[in-house]
């Protein structure tokens, strides 16, 4: 495979990109599989983030970000599990129920859990047709390479935008022997290549690059003509994806080298909550002001 090279297109001024995320009315541009794959022609960066529940998931979206996605991440930042496997097929669609009543502009892609599409490709579009149908996705996610072409084909001819994720996969936990960079040898980057190619011809509307080598994923978003979004890939990818819970310091760990804290949150809520409990304990909450009150004929 070759290494294919793309000419920058020039804008004349920021008034370019206002112009194409909103109407005339003013109401946001819907984000489609399109648009994304002419962000990509044109050179615009296409920002994405997790969101697992109506709030987050509103105010994401006000923001003006591309793309949602209920990441199957929930399992452990929204209910405490060591990894991602856990996580149901009817817990992920009730998450994304929530979500989706948030979600104007955005596209909303869903995470397919381990062990929804592994078993069977039949059960797998069946599945990825609930997320549609009852959740009111509008693509969904699986995880693996090359052995996920033919089940990727199937969606994508049942007319499911799918949206692969290769490199490190947190669904192969175990395989893998935990969470680890992907793409170090020259056998692993002939796989990936290979990999990557072979979902962009079944159809994939967009590659999540996720822990491997910044040089590996400058090649492969150069060589594919979907976009790519990555997570610990560099910053070359056409988009970057991170975890809400991580940039916003929500989580219990330290951060893995790619994640940036945007926001200490976790600080504000200790904060918030300590301030609240001793007001509560010097009987300074609620106030009079806070209170209701008998109307003024009434007395008890």
């Amino acid at each position: 495979m070759s290494l294919t090279t793309f000419e920058p297109v020039r804008h004349d001024s920021a008034s370019t990109e206002r112009a194409a995320s909103s109407t005339s009315n003013g109401r946001p541009v819907k984000v489609t599989v399109p648009s994304l794959q002419q962000k990509k022609l044109l050179h615009q960066p296409i920002s994405a983030v997790t969101a697992y529940d109506y709030a987050s998931a509103r105010i994401i979206d006000e923001a003006g970000l591309d793309l949602i996605l209920v990441g199957d991440s929930l399992a452990m930042v929204m209910q405490g599990q060591p990894n991602t496997l856990a996580i149901t097929l009817d817990e992920m669609l009730l998450y994304t129920r929530g979500v989706r009543r948030a979600v104007q502009r955005a596209l909303l892609v869903a995470d397919m859990p381990y062990g929804s599409y592994q078993v069977d490709d039949r059960d797998g579009v069946a599945n990825a047709l609930r997320f549609v149908k009852e959740a009111g996705a509008e693509a969904v996610k699986i995880e693996g390479g090359a052995n996920r072409a033919t089940l990727a084909r199937r969606l994508t001819d049942a007319e499911i935008p799918v949206m692969a994720h290769i490199g490190l996969t947190p669904q192969s936990i175990h395989r893998m022997g935990g969470y680890r960079v992907q793409g170090k040898t020259l056998a692993a980057i002939d796989q990936l290549r290979h990999d990557a190619l072979a979902l962009q011809q079944a159809g994939c509307f967009a590659i999540v690059l996720e822990g491997m080598p910044r040089e590996l994923a400058t090649i492969l978003t150069a060589e594919l003509d979907i976009p790519t979004i990555g997570i610990g890939a560099g910053p070359d990818c056409d988009g970057q994806i991170l975890v809400l819970h991580d940039m916003l310091s929500l989580t219990f760990s330290p951060p893995t080298k790619f994640v940036r804290r945007y926001a200490d949150l976790g600080a504000a809520i200790r904060e918030a909550v300590g301030a609240y409990k001793t007001d509560v304990e010097a009987r300074s909450f609620p106030t009079e002001e806070e209170s209701y009150h008998l109307p003024s004929g009434i007395r008890l």
